[in-house]
């Protein structure tokens, strides 16, 4: 089994590999966050001095992708994710600055190293810290313009990527309920809505596919990053452009829809402004309810693997629990359209 003891004098070599001999790996620190795939902080020391905060995030070994979660029948390997997040940050769109993608001769796995950017991502400090209120005050309008840039990254400038539209997530969605064995009938009510009462298809663009809080960097200026990429594809600019809103990301301040922080009104406007495509808010009202579908269904899977002793994780158990709750969301939401 792999040591992750081992992982410092590695990360040490791979550098030297690119940047010249004599660099050294200090401070390495597993992140608590990510269930799916590592991230590790450190600090590298130059050969000729200097020190800088970086991230390594990779698949852990023997990683097995599963299908049976929805986000995983689009999302992008390391080596697309790390491509995706170097255009994303050329494009100035609050992503991470790429230092390098591994190979096999590194022997850290499927893995990327960018860097760390400072700034707070806990949702719950975010958005109850009295020193971030001027912050939390810009951020719808900081995040619409973010949403934008990212939007407008050309094709050319991305990696292969999949193409996942309206029809691809509702039979996702429809393939993972029928294979369930177990009856949702609320989560079946809902999908049929959805299929019922769909919008016309966009062209696709590039979507971010978790953009929400808990996938943000926050300083006391405002937006300072965007993470978490591996969900990025071509597709309908509208699942950015709601996943926000979906009641289980505003953790707890329903009072203020887009993302715990305001009203979604201000959100649009600033992306608008900053050369997004004109939005009709009942359209994303559409996406929202469909988000609400995704985190349920993301719920009903992720509790599975706890309950058929795949995986021995409170967290897993817990989250597995909210299914109720977000059967209840998404039918609130319906009800109210």
């Amino acid at each position: 089994m792999e040591q992750e003891n081992d992982l410092g004098p590695r990360l040490a070599r791979a550098f030297d590999r690119r940047f010249g001999v004599g660099h050294a790996v200090e401070r390495l620190e597993r992140l608590s966050a990510g269930a799916s795939r590592e991230s590790y902080i450190f600090e590298v020391l130059a050969p000729k001095g200097g020190r800088q905060s970086l991230i390594l995030k990779r698949d852990p070994p023997g990683a097995v992708h599963d299908e049976d979660d929805p986000d995983n029948r689009f999302g992008a390997d390391r080596p697309a994710e790390a491509a995706i997040v170097a255009a994303a940050h050329a494009a100035g769109a609050h992503a991470p600055a790429m230092i390098f993608c591994a190979d096999d001769d590194d022997g850290l796995g499927a893995a990327f190293v960018m860097e760390a950017l400072e700034g707070e991502t806990l949702p719950q400090k975010i958005l109850r810290d009295p020193a971030l209120a001027g912050a939390r005050a810009r951020l719808p309008a900081e995040m619409g313009a973010a949403l934008a840039r990212l939007h407008a990254v050309p094709r050319r400038e991305l990696p292969r990527l999949r193409t996942f539209r309206l029809d691809d997530h509702l039979a996702a969605f429809r393939a993972i309920l029928d294979g369930y064995g177990q009856p949702q009938p609320g989560f079946e009510y809902g999908l049929r809505w959805l299929e019922k009462h769909r919008p016309p298809d966009e062209p696709p663009v590039f979507a971010h596919g978790d953009f929400r809080m808990g996938n943000i960097i926050v300083d006391t200026q405002g937006l300072a990053g965007i993470l978490d990429w591996e969900v990025g594809h071509l597709g309908d600019r509208h699942v950015d452009l709601a996943w926000p809103s979906v009641r289980a990301w505003r953790f707890g301040r329903d009072d203020r829809p887009f993302a715990g922080v305001g009203p979604r009104e201000t959100f649009f406007e600033a992306y608008e402004a900053a050369g997004g495509a004109p939005i009709d808010p009942e359209i994303v009202r559409y996406w929202e309810v469909l988000g609400t579908l995704r985190w349920g269904v993301m719920c009903m899977t992720i509790g599975q693997r706890f309950t058929s002793g795949r995986e021995a994780s409170v967290e897993k158990a817990v989250i597995g629990r909210r299914v109720a709750e977000t059967e209840l969301d998404f039918l609130d939401l319906i009800d109210a359209l």
